[in-house]
Formats: C-alpha cells, structure tokens, sequence
C-alpha cells in the first residue's frame, strides 16, 4: 500500500475545519547522475527511455518522496527534460504536479582560464564545472504547490563570503561565483505553513593541485549555509522551519577535503541530524565513520557520506534513512544502474 501523502491528508483536514495534528511529510534528496556529454541528450534519454532513466523512475517511484531535490541532473531553459521525467514518474504511479529548476552556475562561463591551460571556455573555465550551460544542474519535485518568493542566491560572490578561504586575483574574485551548481531558498506550501528547502550541491574537494582550490570552495560552500543561518549574510536567512539538502560532497570523517566545513553544519543548534543509516551490510575497515551512514560508493574509494538532509532544529523526526538496501533485494538492479549515490530521506512533523 503506498504512503498517503501529507498533501492530502493535510488539505483534507483543512477543508474540514479539523487541527491536523501530528502528519508526516517525507523530504529527500538524491544525486540522480542525468547529467549528459551534450545539450538535448538528457531530453533525448527521457523521451526513448533510455536503460538508466528507466532505473531512476523506478526508484523515485519506490522512494515515494512528498518533496524530492535531485542533483546531477541537466537543466534546460523550458523544463523539456523535466517535464518528461514528470511524465514518466505519473505513469510509475508517483505524481508531482510541482516544480523547481534554475539556471546552475555549472557550465557557466567565466571569461577566465581558470584551468591554465591557455585557452578560455574550456569545463573547468566555468562557476562551476560543466560541459555546457545548464550541465549537471538541480531540480525539486514535489507534490505540495512551490511557494512565492523563492530566492536565489547562486550569484553570490566568493569574495563576499565573511572569512571565506577564496584567493582568487581582483579581476576574478569580481566575478567567481561561491555556488559550484546553486543556493536556494524554495518554500513549499503546507495547509500548516511554508516549508523553506535550502538545497545546495558543492564542488568535490578534489580534482585540483596544491593550490586546494576546490578543497577551499567546497569548505566555503558549507559555510555559507552557516552563515546564512546565523544572519551574518546580507540577505535575511530563511524563517524557520526549513531543511537544509542536497550533495555537500564532503563526509565528515573520511575522504578528502576539509572537513569543518560540513562539520560546523552538522553540529549547528539551528539544525538537526537525523543520521540516516542504509542496510547494505558494507563494511570499510579503512574509514573511520560509520559505513552505514554512506550514500555513495566509489570503487576506488569505498563509501562516503557526500548527501544530506538536515532539519531546522524544531522539527520532529519521525523516521530517516538511506535507501541502500541488501544485494538480493529486488530495488538493488535499480538503484545500482541509477547512479553511484542512493536516494537519502527524512520523514519529518511539522510544527
């Protein structure tokens, strides 16, 4: 039987004049790898039903989220690409009649040869790194109506950040960018209230030389949230409650990276983590976190903790999770054709 839907249940009780009570509304984020080589492909995949976007349907369709981001997934202009993933979820039996994209700073050029390599244009030449304008971007699905004024803030500068870790020479820090793909603040309307999404997807710490520059952005990257919560930003941090999701690309005990970026999120009064734990049975003798909190595994590297979802602090969590299951169950053909990352979810109560 699949999960009733706070949306209705919610609605239902406010057309009776009823209180709601205590209702549950399950918030995840997911780093789905729809990501392509070219514009138009991801479009392309969803309209003949490429192998892997076939595998992703049915994972959301399992996951059954009231509210999703995904990550790693292609933005165009128009919503083509996600208006066919829509599509597809409705006929999976999941609906999700709203919607939230923007334009990602990946792909996005910034005149500079950042890469050195003596020419501009180039991926890595970009805010953030892409293939194009709109590669690997984000996306929220959801099955409550997407608020008015939502907010933007994937323009601000690097520079700005208080204390921030960025060296970059004048000309470029007037126009680097902190955000690799977005910040935002969405909220989604509850027969309760708003609910503020801070979604977010950071550069890997890695991928750069000595110089640590991603290490620094990513870093930096968590801490704008932090700042943004503590009102040490020029705009007005978000009204409480809120969650904070998306793919920090950073574990706070192992990999590469630093790691009191994330740590200062994790350990912040505004926020809770609910520590969603995975049944796959991993284990890595290697790491020192717990391998049951992992969303992604590398081959090379084993599993990390790069995604979350973190509550504002009065929230209630009812339950959280992983969706990592064990080898033989019948979800796991789909989940490892989807992507190197799994589906992470908060069941929260709503004040």
């Amino acid at each position: 039987m699949k999960r009733t839907t706070i949306f209705s249940r919610l609605l239902l009780l406010a057309l009776l004049g009823s209180p709601a009570g205590a209702e549950t509304l399950r918030v995840a984020t997911w780093n789905v790898g729809l990501d392509r080589s070219g514009p138009g492909l991801l479009v392309k995949d969803l309209a003949e039903g490429e192998l892997q976007v076939q595998a992703v349907v049915r994972v959301l369709a399992a996951l059954d989220a009231d509210v999703v981001l995904l990550t790693s997934v292609d933005y165009d202009r128009g919503g083509a690409a996600l208006g066919l993933l829509s599509d597809q979820l409705r006929a999976a039996g999941v609906d999700y009649p709203h919607r939230f994209a923007a334009r990602p700073n990946t792909g996005m050029q910034t005149g500079f040869d950042l890469d050195g390599n003596g020419r501009t244009g180039d991926a890595r030449d970009a805010q953030g790194f892409g293939l194009y304008s709109g590669n690997g971007g984000m996306a929220i699905l959801s099955r409550l109506p997407i608020g008015a004024g939502a907010r933007d803030y994937s323009d601000f500068l690097w520079r700005d950040l208080p204390g921030g870790l960025g060296d970059d020479g004048p000309e470029l820090a007037a126009v680097q960018r902190l955000a690799t793909t977005g910040f935002w603040d969405v909220p989604v309307e509850t027969a309760l209230g708003p609910l503020h999404l801070l979604a977010w997807h950071a550069t890997p710490p890695v991928f750069d030389g000595p110089e640590d520059r991603n290490g620094r952005r990513n870093h930096d990257e968590a801490a704008f949230w932090r700042l943004f919560l503590e009102g040490a930003l020029p705009m007005k941090p978000a009204e409480a409650p809120f969650v904070l999701l998306g793919d920090g690309n950073l574990d706070p005990a192992d990999g590469d990276g630093r790691r009191e970026g994330i740590g200062g999120l994790l350990a912040h009064p505004a926020l809770q983590d609910p520590a969603p734990k995975g049944s796959h049975g991993r284990t890595e003798p290697g790491h020192a976190g717990d391998p049951a909190l992992d969303t992604v595994i590398y081959d090379d590297l084993g599993g990390l903790r790069l995604d979350y979802v973190l509550p504002s602090a009065g929230l209630k969590v009812e339950a959280a999770g992983v969706m990592w299951p064990a080898a033989d169950d019948p979800l796991w053909p789909d989940l490892a054709a989807a992507s190197h990352h799994f589906p992470v979810w908060v069941d929260i109560s709503l004040p």
